[in-house]
């Protein structure tokens, strides 16, 4: 049994009309009738709470998997078995990660009717989340005492990459939809592509393409009709050194690229080409080869699901033998990094031109928001010039690094942490119209 602010509130009244019958004597009968009534109160509130007991059904109903970095719903089904009006405050038992304390849904349920209390919650790690017992407390609608009523609930949901965000750019990614906002839709160059049929010629299509014999045959103008090759290999290569710890949001570098490497391989799948994951740091992690088969997107989830980051530097020469070991073909290959000044990027630059020289390789790595946020501020004291200009310095630093990863032939991404899926949407997109891979 709990004691609610009304009991306080009401005892607090009765006392203060106690303390005033000393220099009001009047008072004093009025005081003891009043501590009477409230104590009568609250024995009615305790016998109907106890002794007709509220008849509470609750249930938590959550999807068996979460996706990273997304609002996942929960749904909390009570229903009002009894006959009496209840007032409730639900404190739901979340997982220790989410660090929330004061959790609390109150609601009105009337005998006999259902309720549904929903909310979301937003996991940050990838992981094994415990939920506990949903405690309810009950009161009537006198409210002075409550009743906790525990519901032992205990389940478990796995945290993976997210799935939200996997599906939702799934949709946005393929071509009949391509124009929507974010992916773009890019032009094809040339004919590097294997035929798929022959159609009618209409207007805005590529006059190169027409088939005369076709043409002639039919007595119309007839197309030739090409999509993109099929089977390529593309593999995500995840850094998983202390340089993707960096926390942007709330989320690491290294859960934007796992969530990104989630997305861009159920697309790479869609378009029928194969999917491949490599990670590494002082050791390598995962290894999937590239494949196409029905379990592969799934493989590869669960790899990801398992990556952890280490406090160790990045080994730009074991990832080499690494993709020399797991890679026997020509293939595309995002790599997912970071690199904080010019000096990093140089002592691996030897190994990526290496990796170029057998592969299409595209460095995507960070932008720090943070650091551009303190650049375009307001200053107003000469100590926040000489911090704004290091600043634009360490941005400007950044760019170069892209121009110096061009002029050796390596294809370079500078992105923002939540704009990274987007981006290497669309640099693989452009990378299989222009027949590159």
């Amino acid at each position: 049994m709990y004691l609610t602010n009304r009991f306080f509130w009401i005892f607090g009244a009765v006392m203060a009309c106690f303390a005033l019958a000393y220099p009001f004597g009047w008072l004093f009968p009025i005081a003891q009738l009043s501590l009477v009534a409230a104590l009568g109160l609250v024995l009615a509130d305790v016998l109907l709470l106890y002794w007709k007991r509220p008849k509470i059904s609750c249930e938590r109903r959550l999807s068996t998997v979460f996706s990273l970095s997304d609002p996942n719903e929960v749904r909390l089904l009570l229903e009002n078995q009894g006959n009496l009006h209840l007032s409730l405050s639900i404190a739901d038992e979340l997982p220790a990660q989410f660090q929330r304390r004061d959790f609390e849904i109150k609601c009105q349920l009337p005998p006999g009717q259902p309720y549904v209390a929903t909310h979301t919650l937003r996991p940050l790690s990838r992981g094994v989340y415990q939920f506990g017992n949903i405690n309810v407390f009950a009161a009537t609608r006198l409210g002075l005492v409550e009743r906790k009523l525990v519901f032992q609930q205990p389940q478990e949901v796995d945290v993976y990459p997210s799935i939200i965000q996997m599906k939702r750019y799934e949709l946005r990614a393929m071509q009949h939809i391509a124009h929507e906002t974010g992916i773009k839709k890019m032009r094809r160059i040339g004919h590097s592509y294997e035929f798929e049929q022959i159609k009618n010629y209409v207007e805005g299509d590529d006059f190169r393409s027409i088939n005369w014999k076709a043409s002639s045959r039919r007595a119309t103008l007839m197309v030739n009709q090409y999509e993109d090759e099929r089977s390529q290999q593309v593999y995500c290569i995840i850094d998983k050194s202390r340089v993707m710890k960096m926390p942007f949001e709330g989320l690491s570098l290294m859960d934007y690229a796992i969530n990104t490497a989630l997305a861009i391989s159920n697309i790479i799948l869609k378009k029928q080409d194969k999917a491949g994951l490599l990670s590494f740091s002082d050791v390598i992690g995962a290894t999937l080869k590239a494949e196409r088969d029905t379990g592969q997107l799934k493989r590869i989830m669960e790899a990801l699901f398992r990556e952890k980051e280490r406090p160790g530097e990045a080994n730009y020469e074991l990832l080499y033998e690494g993709v020399r070991r797991l890679i026997g073909m020509r293939s595309l290959l995002l790599l997912f990094t970071n690199f904080e000044s010019t000096y990093a990027l140089e002592r691996a630059l030897p190994t990526l031109r290496r990796l170029n020289r057998s592969h299409l390789l595209v460095v995507v790595f960070f932008e720090n928001t943070e650091i551009r946020k303190l650049a375009s501020e307001e200053v107003h004291k000469t100590a926040d010039i000489y911090r704004q200009t290091v600043a634009r310095q360490f941005l400007q630093e950044k760019k170069e690094m892209v121009t110096k990863l061009r002029q050796y032939g390596i294809q370079g991404v500078l992105t923002r942490p939540e704009d990274l899926t987007l981006n290497t949407i669309n640099k693989y997109l452009e990378l299989k119209s222009r027949g590159l891979i």
